[in-house]
């Protein structure tokens, strides 16, 4: 059968996408590699967002595969040069779907690999071929390789090292990657860490499920370690499917195994005896220390909290294995001792019918407030503004109307005058009918910007077109003894001996403090008392 050309180009697309952000976070200082620099020359520079997304990647790659080079038994006969079985124990690595990877360099720098473990990669035939031109090319990489490194210039071995070697056969050709395998030296009979990481879900189901059950077959003693999406279903489910459509990337397995124990049964069923899975909030909680988080929080402004948590819970890390001793090692020991509680729950809630011309709602970072019994007024957030993702300095209303909600036109009382785009502000509604928005910020590096108040205006009270609703922002005077500016924080009406009060609490503010205060804002004369 002939390689798909139209499949194999599409991937190698996205393989060159992920290399460049994994580029971008190590120079970043995300991750401590200077190798992919060498196979990936040119790439701009990500979103914090996506550089997060990547160091957890890589995280969770890097745990199992350190996991699986220091523990479990060791190989039948020493391969590494010792004597007698008390030599160094022979492992064997094989990814599957490499692209222009630079694990084997960063491990053999390390010092992980030594001398007792073979390296394998695997991918398109026209990619292993880029990469080992690239490989061949850069001193530096052909020395990690070894003293006999070479670029192959026929057969499926495009490289080969002392201990590396780089095939390009198509996954989906079982007896070709197994013939190749064969040739490249590699042991069935020795413990073997297989990882795919989003490569099988671009591969027919049938076919990626018949790489798996290859493999436990194949294998007497392994690791199959995956790290793929999961959770199609939902609202953020829907985007990144459509993202991938957009890359012409169809997620194949996705449908099929939608979550966590889908794939775990995926594995069993193929033949493994046992898998654990995590999504990517799990991993890091459990699996991440406080220093190293704090050393990653350190490295730039960050506070796309909500969107990197998403992103986390529709990614997973599994490990399926086989082989009594390397079972009795587990790559996450005591998960299943505890439950982990998540990020995402559910509430009874009830829907209302809204008009399909709504627009304007998709934003975060913004508030919400009922201003009348038949208006909800959305100030601030961050969304879609003519196709571009911005700052929305637009007051959005919904207008009940007839037992449906529809868009409503909002206009500021003083021409010329515009909302300022703040984000995770409070805006309160006070008993006197008045609004105070307090907080907020334009960037994670601005400080808090000054209050201010809102007021709906009566209709006859402006010049506004009929039917519009006519908003009156005041700025509001500097408070006295106001505390550290903030965002992120909650703000509520109290009254004490019959004065008004904001009780405000908590919240981040600028160097990505986070504060633990409150204090007491008297809505009238504006002051603070502790």
């Amino acid at each position: 059968m002939q390689p798909n050309v139209a499949a194999e180009t599409m991937v190698r697309g996205t393989g060159g996408s992920s290399a460049a952000s994994k580029r971008s976070a190590a120079q970043l200082g995300y991750t401590e590699d200077r190798f992919v620099p060498h196979l990936v020359p040119r790439a701009g520079r990500r979103a914090p967002a996506i550089h997060r997304g990547y160091y957890v990647r890589a995280r969770a790659v890097g745990h199992c595969v350190a996991a699986f080079l220091r523990g479990g038994p060791p190989g039948d006969g020493d391969r590494g040069g010792g004597g007698g079985g008390q030599g160094p124990r022979w492992r064997q690595v094989l990814s599957l779907g490499a692209g222009l990877d630079s694990l084997y360099f960063c491990l053999k720098d390390q010092g992980l690999l030594g001398q007792a473990t073979l390296f394998l990669e695997v991918d398109f035939p026209a990619v292993a071929a880029h990469k080992a031109a690239l490989v061949a090319a850069r001193e530096e990489l052909a020395t990690l390789a070894g003293g006999g490194a070479r670029e192959q210039q026929s057969g499926a071995v495009h490289f080969a090292g002392d201990d590396y070697r780089l095939l390009g056969v198509d996954l989906a050709e079982l007896p070709k990657l197994e013939e190749a395998l064969c040739c490249a030296g590699l042991d069935p009979q020795a413990p073997t860490l297989l990882l795919a990481e989003v490569a099988l879900t671009y591969m027919e189901v049938e076919r990626s499920d018949a790489l798996i059950q290859w493999a436990a077959r194949r294998f007497s003693q392994a690791w199959f370690v995956l790290y793929e999406q999961i959770r199609p279903d939902d609202p953020f489910g829907h985007v990144m499917q459509n993202h991938f459509r957009r890359c012409n990337s169809q997620l194949c397995s996705l449908t099929r195994y939608p979550d966590l124990k889908a794939q775990q049964m995926r594995f069993v069923q193929k033949g493994w005896a046992g898998c654990q899975a995590m999504d990517m909030n799990e991993f890091y909680e459990r699996f991440v220390s406080e220093d190293e988080r704090q050393r990653i929080r350190a490295l730039e402004p960050f506070d796309e909290f909500e969107e990197w948590h998403l992103k986390c819970s529709h990614y997973f890390i599994l490990v399926a294995s086989k082989g009594e001793g390397l079972c009795r090692a587990p790559a996450f020991p005591g998960v299943e001792e505890k439950a982990f509680p998540g990020f995402a729950g559910a509430v009874t809630a009830s829907v209302c019918a809204m008009d399909a011309g709504v627009t304007g709602l998709r934003r975060y970072g913004h508030r919400s407030l009922h201003v009348a019994p038949d208006v909800i007024l959305t100030t601030g957030g961050f969304g879609d503004r003519g196709g571009r993702h911005c700052r929305l300095t637009a007051l959005h209303a919904l207008v009940r109307d007839g037992g449906r909600w529809t868009n409503g036109d909002v206009c500021l009382a003083e021409p010329g005058e515009a909302w300022d785009g703040r984000l995770f502000h409070t805006v309160t509604l006070l008993q006197t009918g008045r609004a105070v928005v307090v907080g907020g910020r334009l960037s994670p590096v601005s400080r808090a910007l000054q209050m201010c108040g809102l007021r709906v205006l009566e209709a006859a009270c402006s010049s506004a077109p009929p039917g519009c609703l006519v908003v009156e922002v005041t700025r509001l005077p500097p408070v006295e003894d106001l505390a550290a500016p903030r965002w992120r924080h909650t703000a509520t009406e109290v009254v004490h001996r019959g004065e008004r009060y904001l009780f405000i609490y908590g919240g981040c503010g600028p160097g990505q403090s986070v504060w633990a205060d409150w204090f007491f804002l008297h809505v009238e004369e504006l002051r603070c008392q502790q």
